[in-house]
């Protein structure tokens, strides 16, 4: 069953971020019980051709790759897809056009240009011939929109209310910065707007997610709230914290650690 079928079924689904152009992260990922795994292009210095490895490696392990784009461009969102991406996400979006567009680019492609205008607008009506075809061509797309400032919070409402949108990830990072409460993720009013942001997203049958990269149990308070895609920490993270644990113990164990030497657990910035 894939990702969006799941979804659509009502259940949770879990997946990490990673940025290893590695062949066997997949197999990890696989015996974790992962869903999907999140390759964000952003943030990374990963390119066309390695999203594209990576994608094509993680789908033949029967997990749904979503591919987070570095801009709200929809050429770059069919270019993810083209590359074996199932999902896109695109960042920092404010405006009913921009999630327009993405959602013309995931459920729409290759219909482009003034038709494509018109479709999205609700000024041209697809035949039932050409409707078939591109269901069938884009199936199992998924749509995510990142919400992760306050004007996005403000317009709310209408921005979920676009067709062709399946959820929304809320940037934590951003988000905070956004509110004026840099990376005070147990803020009241940092809490107070992601409470919002899912409430709202999930009362529109949309399905939500959010991003941390420590505690498990963060995760679990939220998936209670109603986050229903579960993105938990980076490759880079994980590994970063299993190894200052271990030789944090090794030294330990072998009188090596001396006041100042052992190292600190440091949150890796969430996105």
């Amino acid at each position: 069953m894939g990702m969006l079928e799941k979804l659509k079924n009502g259940q949770n689904v879990y997946g990490t971020c990673f940025t290893s152009t590695a062949p066997g992260w997949p197999l990890v990922f696989k015996k974790a019980g992962l869903d999907f795994a999140f390759i964000d292009t952003e943030h990374t210095a990963l390119n066309r051709a390695d999203m594209a490895k990576m994608c094509q490696i993680i789908q033949a392990y029967g997990i749904t790759p979503i591919v987070r784009i570095p801009s709200p461009d929809p050429y770059l969102a069919c270019q993810c897809i083209d590359g074996g991406a199932k999902g896109v996400i695109a960042p920092y979006l404010e405006s009913v056009e921009q999630i327009r567009e993405l959602a013309g680019a995931t459920k729409l492609r290759p219909l482009k240009g003034e038709v494509l205008q018109k479709v999205l607008k609700g000024e041209q009506v697809l035949s039932a011939e050409m409707k078939a075809y591109l269901d069938n061509y884009n199936k199992g797309n998924i749509c995510i929109a990142n919400i992760e400032s306050v004007p996005a919070m403000n317009k709310l409402d209408d921005l979920l209310s676009v067709p062709g949108l399946d959820g929304v990830f809320i940037g934590p990072h951003d988000l905070s910065i956004s509110l004026g409460i840099p990376e005070q993720y147990d803020h009241p009013e940092f809490e107070k707007a992601v409470k919002h942001i899912i409430h709202t997203t999930r009362s529109k049958g949309l399905s939500i997610a959010i991003h941390f990269s420590l505690e498990p149990e963060r995760q679990a308070k939220w998936v209670k709230e109603g986050v229903n895609i579960v993105v938990h920490s980076t490759d880079i993270a994980l590994f970063s914290q299993k190894l200052n644990a271990d030789i944090s113990a090794i030294k330990k164990a072998v009188g090596d650690v001396t006041e100042g030497n052992t190292p600190a657990q440091e949150e890796v910035p969430v996105v």
